[in-house]
């Protein structure tokens, strides 16, 4: 835990980023006296995971708008993981679980997870996530029911955290399969409520999702499309969990030939690394299935195969894995153990050397990777110097320069968005605003007109785009912008007050 909060020290003093105001600062229902009501009771919140929005109500009384607070929470969360990994290895008998622990505290990969503040549905999560597992491991040991209740109740606080881990019922499974190479009955028939838990918030999860996205298209492409990607999102998080470089918030978006065979090589690849490990599972493919195998069900809810809105950007995301990289840390450090063994003294002494090296570097580089976070500035540079090609950051980045007082770079990088997505309306609406607010007047016009038509139920932009144009002397044309805006927001007043002004 101590070697965590150094390892993380510049995270703590990293502010707030990307979707954490919007979530947590600046949510009407944070702020709400009968919030923590509304979140357990009610649909109004975006999506329901009632125990992480009622952690976040209230650190929000204790620590306001102050993002300290918030960031020791989550690396304390962490810290506490990387014990409760360090645990559950141990009972489940892994070579070098100490070892494995703490790569998982140091991995850089992690710090997506740890110094983003609104990841804290990740720690908090994965907390209950490994004490539900750890109370089943003592109940399968003892017997004793108690335990069993203890997982059960830690499972659907997990759920209620984040439903990322509503594969928990097969990793208990193949837990059990570890242990005593078969799973009984009773464990089938155990794992019936974990089931039943799961199907029920995977079923709330995908129709919150699907509100929430309304008629955004966030992946073209059918079934085929998709079971293709499926195959390739394990071997591209199996290598940043190996090789943790070119570590960035919004990586490239595949786009995947279906037609080509070519495409489903990865997947085919994939499924046949398993069945080879499965025929040879009680020799030397036991632990290659158990690890790989654990770290393939953990990813199953990022696959693809299911559409969220960060899907409009990038299909992986590092903080995806943070629940499933344990299972190709174990399996490496495992493994690295094993070896080191079989040559004595030596070979526990070479072994020690490169687990202190190893933890080392991984510290290093999470340490560098942490100071990436320190506001939306540093992190959107870092993305767009790696991935070129990111729209999203491009325009966030673009966002920051603006509030900033720089609005020449901004256009720049509003400019880039468009070249890049056309089609996105609310980069046309920043680069008319951006335009507006140096006077060009003109182009200020051009890029609302696109926003208007890319989001015709949009009365900001009907509002700015009648500013705009009695600015630029078309006072007719202005006029009916503006009275259409007021139609859209009959509430809003801006739009009648700029309408009140020109007549």
């Amino acid at each position: 835990m101590a070697i965590t909060f150094v390892v993380y020290a510049p995270a703590v003093r990293d502010g707030f980023v990307f979707d954490d105001r919007a979530l947590i600062t600046d949510n009407p229902m944070i702020h709400a006296r009968d919030g923590l009501y509304r979140f357990w009771f009610t649909s109004e919140s975006p999506d329901y995971r009632p125990v992480i929005w009622s952690l976040w109500w209230l650190e929000w009384r204790a620590w306001g708008a102050n993002p300290v607070g918030y960031h020791v929470v989550n690396v304390l969360l962490h810290a506490v993981n990387a014990v409760l990994v360090w645990v559950v290895l141990r009972r489940l008998k892994i070579p070098g679980a100490w070892l494995a622990a703490l790569v998982f505290a140091v991995h850089p990969v992690n710090v997506a997870t740890v110094a983003w503040i609104s990841e804290q549905k990740n720690t908090l999560s994965m907390l209950f996530y490994a004490l539900s597992i750890l109370f089943y491991l003592r109940f399968d040991d003892d017997g004793r029911w108690r335990w069993y209740g203890w997982s059960v109740a830690a499972f659907l606080l997990a759920l209620l955290s984040k439903t990322a881990i509503v594969m928990l019922p097969v990793v208990l499974l193949g837990c059990v399969w570890w242990r005593r190479g078969r799973i009984p009955k009773r464990d089938w028939l155990c794992s019936v409520p974990y089931l039943a838990a799961s199907l029920a918030l995977a079923v709330v999860t995908i129709v919150q999702h699907q509100r929430a996205l309304g008629d955004v298209v966030v992946r073209t492409g059918g079934f085929a499309s998709r079971l293709a990607a499926a195959g390739w999102i394990p071997w591209f998080y199996l290598s940043k969990a190996l090789l943790p470089v070119g570590l960035t918030v919004v990586y490239p978006k595949w786009e995947i030939d279906v037609s080509r065979w070519t495409s489903y090589v990865p997947g085919v690849m994939l499924i046949g690394g398993l069945a080879v490990f499965w025929w040879r599972r009680k020799s030397w493919g036991r632990p290659w299935l158990f690890g790989l195998g654990y770290f393939v069900v953990m990813l199953f809810p990022v696959l693809g195969f299911f559409d969220q809105g960060f899907y409009y950007y990038s299909l992986v995301a590092d903080h995806w894995q943070y629940y499933s990289i344990v299972g190709v840390i174990a399996l490496v450090v495992g493994a690295g153990k094993r070896m080191s063994d079989r040559f004595g003294e030596r070979g526990r002494t070479v072994g020690v050397v490169a687990g202190v090296a190893l933890s080392l570097a991984l510290g290093a580089a999470a340490w560098r990777r942490g100071s990436v976070y320190t506001n939306e500035e540093t992190l959107w540079r870092d993305n767009v110097n790696k991935n070129p090609g990111a729209w999203m950051a491009h325009n966030n980045l673009a966002n920051v320069l603006l509030a900033h007082g720089q609005a020449a770079e901004a256009i720049a990088h509003y400019q880039e968005t468009i070249r890049l997505r056309p089609d996105y309306g609310n980069a046309h609406y920043n680069l008319g605003i951006a335009s507006f607010q140096r006077g060009d007047y003109n182009t200020a016009v051009v890029q609302f007109r696109e926003a208007v038509r890319l989001k015709p139920r949009s009365a900001e932009a009907y509002n700015n785009l009648g500013a705009a144009l009695a600015k630029a002397g078309q006072t007719n044309d202005a006029i009916a912008q503006l009275k259409i805006a007021a139609r859209l927001a009959p509430h809003w007043d801006e739009p009648r007050a700029n309408l009140a002004r020109l007549r």
